[in-house]
């Protein structure tokens, strides 16, 4: 359909959904048993998100597998077996295509087509997408869809070009088998993702050089298969699991040790710790006393009991020290989970430099320059990161009311309401936005939650005969507020952290610069929070219609439910 046609008979679709991975699967399935117009626009060559670009070697689920998968249908909940308690990244794409085939989800996607530009028309109340390859599109409702990890960073080093072997950003990792066997390895990165890689590929090339820059903490997988009989008890307790997963503050069914950490003796805290450290997942960071979080010198105790976990595990004391994160506590900011990370240091194949002693000078043909020496490599491994929560945003040339582009309203930190709604932005909505409950819990979990929210506005919106709506700016004002101050009690906020913003190879993302991307409270108080601003009409969201003599819902502020 042309544009011009589009604006004299409505619009191209009634809402489009900007990504298929975990959220767009679910968003366009609920949107399309209502009986909207619904599609979802991917960049990609199929559906997955995450699963589909992270194919690194060891790239894996760190939620137990069998809380990540979506709990909406049971019947999908009773076919589907998960074989490893911790997932990973080839099963889990078999997982969301099988989803989408199950319940005939692929005729509403569109591969292969980059979203360039959204603009918002005030004059006809839609929205205007220009794709890559020429297209315009028309909206009614924009949707977005965008992984809160999905636009890799490189690093500022020069001559990233110049290198005439294999290189990548593992974001990016080959579709194509990539030959490791005896070949010389640089990796560049020591973060959640670069743990993964290292731990997996250590044993199978010839040389690995790990250039860190800092040290982060991290603690056992403890992974393991999952039988048919574990399954079939799995299936029989999923409303038990999900319930837990409801409870908890970080949507797993780990829950935090209510006990007082002041409270129990030096001896029964370490009993608990040498229990959970051995347990499988984040029990040792979400099972343990909620002091960790917010209280420096019980920080500092646990922070202590991990670093000589570590020095147990490295032969080399000078090497474990450099492992060791001296600039942070442990669990302030996600803790990346491994298998026998820390063992690959005691392997003759392994180097690890320190490049805050000897800094990255430049990348060359032949490898990678320190203000040391030269390294030459046949691979080098980019694992630097995201430009992380709003990245992905910032990558789409969004305009608001005005003209207002997303990415100056959000350059020094993102502002929502609910993280599901930005003011100047009409008829968008982002079920796992900024400042969501989505971002610091089980994604997936957080990604059901806040597209059944949206999916039962739409429903209220659209049967109140409603055509544009928009947070308020005192609502959006009051909820990003709320979600600062809940910084202020949290050590994370000290944290060099995508939690906070950092990163250092995005302009105005430097350290000492908090960017408020996260919501702190947790998900039982989020889903309350959202819970009771439906149940009072939508508050702090001012809906109208085109009819001249519709009615006009009273602009409305948000009450005390989001002080």
């Amino acid at each position: 359909m042309s544009t011009a046609l589009a604006t004299q008979n409505g619009p191209d679709h009634e809402a489009i959904i900007i990504g298929a991975g975990v959220c767009g699967i679910y968003q366009v399935k609920t949107l399309t048993d209502m009986g909207m117009d619904a599609i979802v626009l991917d960049s990609a060559g199929d559906l997955g998100g995450t699963w589909y670009w992270n194919r690194y070697p060891g790239a894996r689920f760190d939620s137990e597998s069998y809380t990540y998968g979506y709990s909406f249908s049971r019947e999908l909940l009773d076919e589907w077996h998960w074989k490893e308690r911790f997932s990973g990244q080839p099963e889990n794409l078999r997982y969301l295509n099988y989803v989408a085939d199950k319940f005939d989800l692929r005729k509403y996607m569109q591969f292969n087509c980059k979203v360039e530009a959204a603009h918002y028309d005030e004059a006809e109340n839609i929205w205007r997408l220009s794709l890559d390859d020429g297209r315009t599109l028309t909206c009614r409702y924009l949707i977005m869809g965008l992984g809160l990890l999905s636009q890799p960073t490189m690093p500022r080093v020069e001559g990233i070009h110049d290198f005439k072997g294999e290189s990548f950003h593992t974001y990016y990792w080959p579709q194509e088998p990539v030959e490791l066997k005896g070949k010389k390895v640089g990796i560049i990165g020591t973060g959640a993702t670069a743990i993964q890689v290292i731990a997996e590929i250590a044993d199978k090339v010839g040389s690995l050089t790990v250039f860190q820059r800092r040290p982060n903490w991290s603690a056992p997988l403890n992974n393991s298969e999952i039988t048919e009989e574990e399954m079939a008890d799995i299936r029989k307790r999923y409303d038990e699991i999900f319930a837990n997963c409801a409870k908890s503050p970080g949507g797993f069914e780990h829950q935090p040790d209510r006990r007082g950490f002041w409270e129990v003796t030096r001896e029964e805290r370490l009993k608990l710790w040498d229990r959970l450290y051995d347990e499988p997942g984040f029990g040792i960071w979400l099972q343990n006393f909620r002091e960790i979080f917010t209280d420096e010198d019980a920080n500092a105790e646990i922070s202590e009991y991990i670093a000589d976990r570590i020095r147990q595990r490295v032969n080399d004391p000078a090497i474990a020290e450099k492992l060791i994160p001296k600039d942070h506590g442990f669990g302030v900011q996600r803790v990346p989970l491994e298998t026998r990370y820390f063992e690959v240091y005691n392997r003759d194949n392994v180097e690890l430099v320190d490049i805050s002693e000897t800094p990255l000078e430049r990348v060359t043909e032949k490898g990678i320059r320190t203000s040391d020496r030269e390294f030459e490599f046949d691979i080098i491994i980019y694992a630097t990161g995201f430009d992380a929560i709003t990245g992905a945003y910032d990558h789409v040339d969004i305009r608001g009311v005005g003209g207002q582009t997303l990415r100056e309203k959000w350059f020094d930190s993102p502002s929502t309401f609910l993280g599901m709604f930005v003011h100047g932005f009409p008829n968008m909505l982002m079920p796992a936005g900024p400042q969501s409950g989505s971002a610091s819990t089980n994604y997936p979990r957080g990604i059901e939650t806040g597209v059944n929210w949206c999916t039962e506005f739409l429903k209220y919106f659209r049967d109140r005969g409603y055509t544009r709506f928009n947070a308020t700016e005192a609502a959006e004002a009051r909820w990003t507020s709320h979600v600062e101050k809940m910084y202020s009690t949290m050590l994370m906020r000290k944290a060099k952290s995508w939690f906070t913003g950092y990163n250092s190879n995005v302009d105005g993302h430097e350290a000492g610069k908090v960017r408020y991307f996260v919501y702190n409270g947790g998900s039982p108080k989020y889903v309350q929070r959202i819970t009771e601003i439906a149940g009072n009409d939508y508050e702090g969201i001012d809906m109208t219609s085109d009819t001249p003599h519709s009615p006009r819902m009273p602009l409305q502020q948000m009450g005390d439910a989001a002080d």
